[in-house]
């Protein structure tokens, strides 16, 4: 799916410039997003094969960040992956109750993200 487009919702500007850099690398276009205000309005405007969201931003969280998105049809459907430095127990299953499609954990596993990122992408384009 190389060359869908792929919103990246991070804060941190090193982590934000490591999926960029890696992203793109695999064929990926690449919107950013620093709040969750901003990453809902980015994919009411643009067509997104995913996004990957960080849970704790400035503003609005991922998790509602994540909520907004569901509750709009135009963005109901389009797979979101949780990026998050919690990784507790219950943490992955937290997420995934919240409707997220996958949880990554930092520091990302490169070769996970890549492959969980491909995954979601072709099962959306479907």
């Amino acid at each position: 799916m190389a060359g869908e487009q792929i919103l990246v919702v991070e804060d941190n500007e090193r982590n934000m410039k490591l999926f960029r850099d890696v992203l793109q690398a695999t064929g990926y276009r690449v919107l950013e997003a620093a709040t969750g205000e901003r990453a809902v309005e980015l994919a009411n405007e643009h067509e997104l094969g995913l996004v990957l969201m960080d849970i704790q931003l400035p503003g609005i969280d991922g998790v509602e960040a994540l909520g907004q998105l569901r509750r709009n049809e135009r963005t109901a459907s389009i797979p979101v992956l949780a990026l998050t430095a919690q990784a507790m127990d219950g943490d992955r299953e937290r997420f995934l109750a919240a409707g997220f499609d996958a949880y990554l954990s930092k520091p990302v596993d490169i070769v996970e993200l890549v492959a969980t990122v491909k995954r979601h992408c072709e099962r959306g384009a479907r």
